[in-house]
């Protein structure tokens, strides 16, 4: 007859062999697809012998980034051998200093140069291109024309292709455009029916920019013919400075601590507030 005053074995010890067990085995299968991955994966490719390169520096609100493109032969361009280097804060932070702003610039034009030259090509063969946007445009031309001035310096002497007229900033229904073609030739949609494309709303630090095709009538300043192949596309762009995600929560910010009263104001910081205190109890319910 068992012992009344003798306690059944834990069963913490058995779940904690479990438990460790598990662990070992997740370990263990983590690290076998690892080196499946490893020996499956392809090595990156080369760029050929006839691929050109290209450098487009574009100049945001909240950083500088450097496209280094590659196209083969055919002048199309190859996506999965084009890279990108990002450095910050943007060029419009200089607005006090211009003359540091194209400092900046170096080592977005060393990666550039290293990923060049390691792909066995010549610097001196390649365009650079900068293309400032929105953080530029909410300065004055002065203050905007002395960033340039001390950004084309610094391009001249990269060693790379340049020309002064390749430094500038764009306007806004530029950027919107370049956008567009740029999502639309990433999903393959360039070069057929103009309704099968992709409008476009891009956030930005300092403005957000619209486009999209259009049938419709268009005043000149926001209608945009352009062609790819033998297809023409008539876009609708524009861009709505202030409007970019860094430019709307500043003003945000100021109109909380400017205590502005207005009525769609109260309302949002009234939403907010209701967001805030109700919000966290409808998630902790629902994890119940």
């Amino acid at each position: 007859m068992p012992d009344p005053t003798t306690k059944p074995p834990s069963p913490r010890p058995r779940r904690r062999r479990r438990l460790c067990g598990l662990c070992l085995g997740t370990a263990l299968l983590a690290l076998l697809v690892a080196a499946l991955v490893h020996v499956v994966a392809p090595l990156p490719r080369a760029a050929s012998a006839s691929a050109r390169f290209s450098v487009i520096i574009d100049g945001g609100s909240t950083g500088t980034r450097a496209h280094v493109f590659v196209t083969g032969h055919d002048g199309s361009p190859d996506l999965a051998l084009s890279t990108v280097m990002r450095v910050s804060p943007g060029l419009s932070s200089f607005a006090a200093d211009p003359a540091r702003a194209g400092e900046s610039l170096k080592p977005l034009i060393d990666f550039a140069r290293d990923k060049i030259d390691g792909a066995g090509s010549a610097a001196g063969e390649a365009e650079v291109r900068l293309m400032a946007t929105a953080g530029l445009r909410l300065l004055e031309e002065r203050t905007q024309e002395a960033i340039l001035a001390s950004c084309r310096d610094v391009l001249r002497a990269s060693g790379f292709r340049f020309e002064d007229a390749w430094a500038k900033v764009i306007p806004g229904s530029d950027e919107g455009i370049y956008a567009w073609v740029a999502a639309n030739y990433a999903l393959g949609r360039l070069g057929g029916d103009p309704n099968r494309t992709v409008g476009i709303i891009e956030l930005g630090g300092a403005s957000a920019q619209l486009a999209f095709v259009s049938d419709e009538v268009l005043p000149p300043k926001l209608s945009y013919n352009y062609t790819f192949i033998e297809t023409t596309y008539t876009l609708y762009t524009n861009s709505f400075l202030n409007f970019g995600q860094n430019a709307a929560q500043d003003s945000f910010h100021e109109m909380l601590r400017s205590r502005v009263h207005h009525p769609h104001l109260q309302a949002l910081l009234k939403m907010l507030h209701l967001l805030i205190l109700v919000l966290p109890e409808d998630i902790h319910a629902m994890k119940k």
